[in-house]
């Protein structure tokens, strides 16, 4: 009986050694032909951009997968926009675009080549804030304040809209003469996402500035 059990046993872990040996074969192999250290593998393209953000010209070489969002963060430090959902869902990322309001994070930066790019830096400084930067204050429009930035942009964009007369889903008219009321400012506001829950002291700030504006 020893012996059959030790026979046994050596079998068991003989099996055991040779189908891991097997096993690893096709993994070496599958390696060796895709692995990260492959030669000859395709290097990213990257594209040289040139364009004006707050005021000043820049021009990036970037990864052409590189969104506008990154450019700012990464490549010209503008941290103020912020990267909340990275899917254009919570309008954090919203900077302005030759005047309209974009989420950049579902943006190339090498889309933009000439364009005109303007961040939360470029509306204003702690000295001269902005309008919108000093209403928002006033009425404490934010809490914890990462949405902030992309808030402020897109209601700067909003009262322009309105005062152009582009329409909105709840715009009763879209040959003009719009107003800034509080539907049509709650409307267009809808894609940026308070997760404090700051949005009435945010309607109030839009409003005191579209009633210094009126």
């Amino acid at each position: 009986m020893d012996g059959k059990l030790e026979v046994s046993r050596r079998g068991v872990l003989s099996g055991g050694v040779a189908s891991v040996a097997a096993a690893a074969v096709p993994l070496a192999g599958a390696d060796a032909q895709t692995g990260p250290a492959s030669v000859g593998a395709p290097v990213p393209a990257a594209m040289r951009v040139s364009f004006e953000v707050n005021g000043r010209p820049h021009q990036l070489e970037v990864d052409t997968r590189t969104t506008l969002l990154d450019a700012l963060r990464e490549n010209l430090q503008l941290t103020g926009t912020k990267k909340g959902c990275d899917h254009g869902q919570c309008g954090a990322c919203t900077v302005l675009v030759n005047g309209e309001r974009i989420n950049s994070c579902l943006s190339l930066a090498v889309q933009h080549q000439g364009d005109r790019v303007t961040t939360i830096e470029g509306l204003g400084t702690p000295e001269k804030l902005h309008p919108m930067q000093a209403a928002f204050i006033k009425h404490d429009g934010y809490q914890c304040g990462y949405c902030t930035p992309g808030q402020i942009c897109s209601a700067v964009a909003v009262l322009d809209e309105i005062r152009r007369g582009v329409p909105s889903h709840v715009s009763e008219t879209i040959t003009g003469g719009m107003q800034p009321t509080g539907d049509e400012m709650r409307e267009r506001m809808s894609g940026n996402i308070c997760r404090c829950g700051a949005y009435s002291n945010i309607a109030d700030a839009m409003s005191e500035v579209a009633g210094a504006r009126a």
